[in-house]
């Protein structure tokens, strides 16, 4: 085929494809045009050509290890866990978070839980420096002690109240 048939061919594809253009064509693939223009002047910027190849090569790694895959499953669970939620999860959620604030974050069961801490530290400390000899005649020794019977007491008497406060609750 000869060159003026080539050209001659490709006028008429540029002319065939100029005709077919709409109107609408033309303005929605100026306005692509200059989208791609746009994101391509971004690219100038050092600080936005630095942040999208760090990406890329991230997105790179992500996928060569699998994270990617992942990344996407934990968005589906989000997503199909949002969907699947009703109003009504939604308000009792809300009603057991203010009732956990109301009765643990208050004052008192910081108090108690500081006490806890420091007894129980200070019981640690003193069991770790106190030699005990063993023996049954040791064990029958300290239980003859009065702060070891009041001990032994105080212990038998919150797990008499925790049971009976949990066979309420039933």
């Amino acid at each position: 085929m000869s060159d003026t048939a080539t050209e001659s061919g490709a006028m008429r594809l540029a002319q065939a494809a100029s005709d077919s253009l709409t109107d609408g064509m033309v303005e929605r693939l100026s306005i692509t045009g200059a989208n791609a223009l746009e994101v391509v002047d971004l690219l100038n910027d050092e600080d936005t050509k630095d942040a999208v190849i760090d990406l890329i090569g991230k997105l790179t790694e992500a996928h060569k290890t699998g994270a990617l895959d992942t990344a996407f499953q934990l968005v589906d669970l989000i997503h199909g866990a949002r969907a699947a939620a009703t109003d009504n999860m939604i308000e009792r959620l809300f009603i057991f978070v203010e009732h956990m604030m109301n009765n643990l974050a208050n004052e008192e069961m910081a108090d108690l839980a500081h006490n806890t801490k420091e007894a129980m530290a200070a019981a640690a400390e003193e069991a770790s420096s106190h030699q005990s000899s063993g023996g049954l005649f040791s064990t029958i020794s300290m239980l003859s002690k009065p702060e070891s019977q009041q001990a032994l007491q105080f212990l038998m008497s919150f797990a008499c109240q925790m049971r009976s406060r949990t066979v309420e609750d039933k």
